[in-house]
């Protein structure tokens, strides 16, 4: 039964597990996101987009770089956990 298990399911699971962490780099993208924030600001800088618009989406992007970095944090520490 062991050696089923090391034949089997162990490659399954090592793919599962690097589709899993490509996935979530590409979902929670921080070098993205950092240049969403830039855009962002220069867009309101040449006065293409309101003050409010523009602080709005600020803030939008700040949360999601917060989010991203926590999940990059876990990625390298292994911390990710799989709810079910």
């Amino acid at each position: 039964m062991f050696i089923l298990d090391d034949l089997l399911f162990r490659p399954f699971v090592g793919i599962v597990d690097t589709l899993h962490t490509m996935a979530l780099d590409e979902l929670y993208d921080v070098e993205a996101l950092q240049d969403d924030l830039k855009e962002n600001q220069l867009l309101y800088e040449l006065g293409e987009r309101p003050e409010a618009e523009y602080r709005e989406r600020k803030a939008e992007l700040e949360d999601e770089l917060e989010i991203a970095r926590d999940v990059h944090e876990r990625l390298t520490s292994g911390r990710v956990e799989v709810k079910r």
